[in-house]
């Protein structure tokens, strides 16, 4: 094999994406207080790293305390001498700055290399949101640029460049590879109405399933004896063949062949569509890289409450007017799924719960099955996409659609907002409806009508008292569903939608579309309002998540994986954060004055 410069990596691409993550890196860190900007003039602001080091750049502070830097005016001064910013060097000031971890700054600049390599390839194969707006909700995925607060968002620490089209940003639809566990180890949870035999005849065709008969008899295993589930290939490389090393010489796992489907990979990473049967289930697979956080695994509870929860959260869609008819809120259920355990970690219950979530599947519902006819799905995320030559996704849909701006907008707000907040307030349920998870669903003149939610099962939170409202959930999903206060709950919709989205897309629409970011989050609130004035008899539960409070808690997600321990393997995910920071001012608190923020 010959050796190769991975496509993208040029000098001018690189200058662009390194100028670029600078700015997002000194922007978060201003946003989560770990950097001051302060005035120079103008639109000029410094910030100081350590007495002898600082960053100057060009920008403006924004609603929410947050920072639009523009890419490539970030300079870096060292005794009054000025050099173009860069990434790496940021890191390693701030590891002098505040004494870092040396493991969780080496590891960090993984993960910055990662992202600037997969952030080179998407600007050099980037084309114009006039033909990105053409898409489907598959194939957009592979233009996205990740997360957009978390800078190192695309580290996928374990991938090789080998691993490139396992990648959304590959745009490749690969084939599924399966294989054949022991009853001993896996057992399949479905719903109602899908059992393991439904899954099989619904998710392969009937010569694959002979196939996979045919392979197991062969190799002298009783076929009944065994349930199959596809498998990552990554996965059964680095985990499978190393970590079930007995149970593949005892025959208790076997490898089957690839079905002819071929599935790409969403911007999660870890789930895939079937772009030769769309009507099919979208998979979720354990994948134990680390990538924004976490290592990405299924936790096996997870999957076996996976479907219990799904028809749970279905029934109270279907049996109330408001979320069935007038918003047909689409939530993907996550209806089948195989658990398999490990013999020797399973008996060690503090073991990193990396080691706890290695295989496994979840079966999910595909968008695309619930739309009509004339309907365009497409991720939250999409409309902060900004294509190499600067048009915004989000200007795009706007023209196409002919409305002014702002009532677009209001549009977009009264699609988002109106379900969240009905499951929030009169069920005590929180999604977590951060971009990715929040799919915005179009008519066929691309203005926004209604949404859909998935993943909901992995994120979803209910309070930690026992509201009316959850009497009917099955105690297998009550037991492992994740239980918080209600300014938790609360902050599902703080942190995941306007923290984490609105917080770009207030100032990108007033950048591109002249809409002020004062009417933007006036909208935003007036949308919040007409729900309450819809449904009165909730005052209790509106006061209980207040969603107009002055302020919320600030979550610093850089920071935390900076600070000590950042890195370091726990017996559990973290469900909270830790850093301490002033709290945000709620731009839905009341209407936001012009000096917001500045």
């Amino acid at each position: 094999m010959s050796l190769s410069t991975p496509p993208g990596l040029r000098p001018e691409i690189w200058g662009r994406v390194r100028a670029a993550l600078a700015a997002k890196m000194v922007a978060e860190l201003a946003f989560e207080r770990a950097l001051t900007p302060t005035s120079l003039g103008a639109d000029r602001y410094r910030v100081a790293v350590t007495p002898a080091i600082g960053y100057e750049f060009r920008g403006r502070p924004v609603a929410m305390e947050s920072w639009r830097i523009q890419p490539g005016s970030v300079t870096r001064h060292t005794d009054g001498t000025p050099e173009p910013a860069d990434p790496y060097r940021l890191l390693l000031d701030l590891h002098q700055a505040w004494g870092l971890d040396p493991a969780v700054t080496a590891l960090t600049v993984t993960e910055l290399g990662a992202t600037l390599a997969a952030d080179a390839w998407l600007l050099a194969t980037g084309p114009p949101v006039a033909e990105l707006a053409n898409l489907s909700h598959v194939e957009l995925e592979g233009y996205q640029t990740g997360h957009p607060w978390i800078f190192a968002n695309k580290g996928r620490v374990g991938f090789a460049a080998s691993d490139c089209p396992y990648l959304p940003e590959s745009r490749a639809a690969q084939r599924m590879q399966w294989m054949a566990v022991h009853r001993d180890l896996a057992s399949f949870h479905g719903g109602d109405g899908l059992g393991e035999t439904d899954l099989r005849e619904r998710e392969l065709d009937e010569p694959v399933r002979q196939r996979f008969t045919d392979l197991l008899t062969d190799q002298g295993a009783d076929p009944a004896e065994y349930v199959w589930l596809p498998v990552h290939e990554w996965q059964w490389d680095e985990v499978v063949v190393p970590l079930f090393a007995a149970e593949l010489a005892q025959h208790r796992i076997l490898p089957l062949v690839p079905p002819p489907d071929r599935y790409r990979a969403q911007q999660s990473i870890r789930t895939f569509s079937n772009v030769s049967r769309p009507d099919r289930f979208d998979v979720k697979l354990p994948l134990s890289i680390l990538n924004t956080m976490v290592y990405r695994g299924i936790p096996t509870e997870l999957i076996q409450a996976a479907p219990q929860t799904t028809a749970w959260v279905h029934g109270i869609r279907d049996r109330d007017p408001f979320l069935r008819d007038v918003c047909r809120v689409v939530l993907p259920g996550e209806v089948a799924g195989v658990a398999v355990r490990h013999p020797v970690f399973e008996a060690l219950p503090q073991a990193p719960y990396r080691y706890r979530q290695l295989l496994g599947v979840i079966w999910r519902e595909p968008v695309a099955e619930r739309l009509d006819p004339d309907e365009r799905a497409r991720t939250l995320a999409a409309l902060l996409h900004v294509d190499p030559a600067g048009g915004a996704f989000v200007a795009e849909l706007v023209r196409r659609s002919g409305l002014p701006p702002g009532e677009w907008l209001a549009a977009l707000f009264a699609a988002v907002f109106p379900p969240l907040l009905h499951l929030l307030y009169r069920y005590g349920v929180a999604f977590n409806p951060h971009g990715e998870n929040a799919i915005v669903i179009y008519d066929a003149a691309d203005v926004p009508v209604r949404l859909a939610v998935k993943d909901f099962v992995d994120d979803l939170k209910l309070l930690d008292e026992d509201l009316p409202e959850y009497a009917d959930l099955p105690a297998r999903a009550l037991g492992v569903l994740m239980r918080f206060g209600a300014e938790e709950l609360s902050g599902s919709i703080f942190k995941s939608l306007l923290m984490c989205h609105f917080r770009y897309l207030g100032p990108l629409c007033e950048e591109q579309l002249a809409v002020p970011e004062e009417e933007f989050w006036r909208l935003a609130r007036a949308e919040v309002l007409a729900y309450q004035a819809r449904f009165p008899e909730l005052a209790e539960r509106f006061a209980r998540f207040d969603l107009l409070a002055p302020d919320f808690p600030r979550v610093c997600l850089n920071r935390e994986r900076l600070l000590p321990g950042g890195y370091h393997d726990r017996a559990e995910r973290d469900a909270s954060f830790h850093i301490d920071a002033p709290p945000v001012a709620n731009p839905l608190h009341q209407p936001v004055s012009s000096g917001v923020g500045r």
